[in-house]
């Protein structure tokens, strides 16, 4: 099983491959120990042609295939794509596009949360995969023959699922569900790691001024920390370490030595003075400057049991229209159902709204219930 490691050999398989209406994708990286992913192999597949790209290969310009991502005629089929698609976006400034994801698609057609690969080519082709090597050394040359099965067998049978997945969406007529879903993974915005926008990946309940910008300033300096020495953000500073220097606000090495949560003696290290300065701007912050962050939901009684009701209506539409859950609500729209009286969240506009917002609507103002027959939840309308 070769690889193919030289420029010519890439553009010949992408002239193939340009042939083809839609082509299969996958890639091996690894991260452990680095910020950015360090790509080592790139699986693809058309109707009667395949093939393993060599990205390690010193004798190899991987233009050809980049260009081939972008290429308009040619339908780019990933399955859970969001970290194939940011390393391609790192490395070359490309989007695959047009882009199916396969797991979203499988979303819309009564497959479940985010299904993975081997339950998916199982479940539309009965075919098994061998993950055996999933976890090996990617990096490593030569790579073994079980490596180059496995990696081959990712893009080979995700020919057939999408065949599948395709003929049961011009079934279903959910099409444009899919495109709603896939634009979004086609902006190139989704894939930025600005460190301005770091503290937006932390949880934090407290949201006074002060707190904030402490957590903005200092989630941006752990950012841009991991991305100049291209390692982890847990490796510079992990998020239990941000929520308390965001509560306390160190002003000095002392004051930094007694906080928990940061690793002893790290006051003493070359960059305990930059995370200084870092807490010092975000302390001195106004609150006009701070970015507008949603209003908490208010937890006044009755949201509570409000919430469990939605969870239970969501089930209840989810395996009545065969979506996955997580695609059409997640914990944070139904408080916001609950609580807001014209609550704006992605399950009220749209394909959501017509199987499950207005529902949810109606449940909350009394027109709706929930009861039992036969074992299973029914709804009820109710005069009000």
């Amino acid at each position: 099983m070769k690889l193919i490691s030289t420029s010519e050999e890439l553009e010949a398989l992408c002239a193939e491959l340009a042939a083809c209406p839609y082509i299969t994708v996958d890639t091996e990286f690894l991260r452990e120990s680095t910020f950015w992913p360090i790509l080592c192999l790139i699986q693809t597949a058309g109707h009667n042609v395949e093939g393993m790209i060599d990205p390690l290969a010193e004798d190899i310009d991987l233009q050809p295939f980049y260009d081939l991502l972008v290429n308009p005629h040619v339908l780019k089929v990933m399955h859970g794509c969001r970290q194939d698609v940011e390393i391609f976006h790192h490395l070359a400034g490309v989007i695959p596009t047009p882009l199916f994801d396969t797991q979203i698609a499988a979303m819309v057609c009564g497959f479940g949360d985010a299904v993975g690969y081997e339950t998916l080519i199982h479940k539309t082709t009965n075919g098994k995969v061998d993950k055996a090597s999933r976890f090996t050394d990617w990096s490593h040359r030569p790579l073994s023959d079980a490596q180059l099965t496995y990696a081959l067998s990712d893009v080979t049978h995700l020919r057939d699922a999408y065949e599948y997945l395709e003929e049961t969406l011009e079934k279903n007529g959910r099409r444009a569900w899919l495109e709603e879903e896939s634009n979004l993974l086609s902006d190139p915005e989704v894939y930025l790691q600005s460190p301005e926008n770091a503290w937006r990946r932390l949880r934090m309940q407290d949201r006074r001024p002060k707190v904030l910008g402490v957590l903005i300033e200092v989630a941006k300096w752990r950012d841009a920390e991991a991305q100049s020495r291209n390692v982890p953000r847990n490796r510079v500073l992990k998020d239990d370490a941000i929520r308390e220097l965001a509560l306390q606000a160190p002003k000095d090495k002392t004051a930094l030595a007694r906080l928990r949560a940061v690793p002893r003696g790290f006051e003493n290290s070359r960059h305990a003075e930059t995370l200084l300065e870092a807490v010092a701007i975000g302390r001195n912050k106004k609150p006009e400057d701070l970015p507008d962050v949603p209003a908490a939901v208010v937890n006044r009684p009755g949201i509570g049991p409000l919430v469990e009701l939605l969870k239970v209506l969501l089930k209840q539409r989810s395996e009545e229209t065969q979506v996955a859950p997580k695609l059409i609500a997640n914990v944070a729209d139904l408080e916001r159902i609950a609580s807001d009286s014209e609550p704006d969240v992605p399950a009220m506009r749209g394909w959501r709204r017509e199987i499950f917002g207005q529902y949810a609507l109606d449940l909350k103002q009394g027109r709706l219930a929930l009861a039992s027959k036969n074992d299973m939840v029914i709804l009820v309308a109710r005069d009000v």
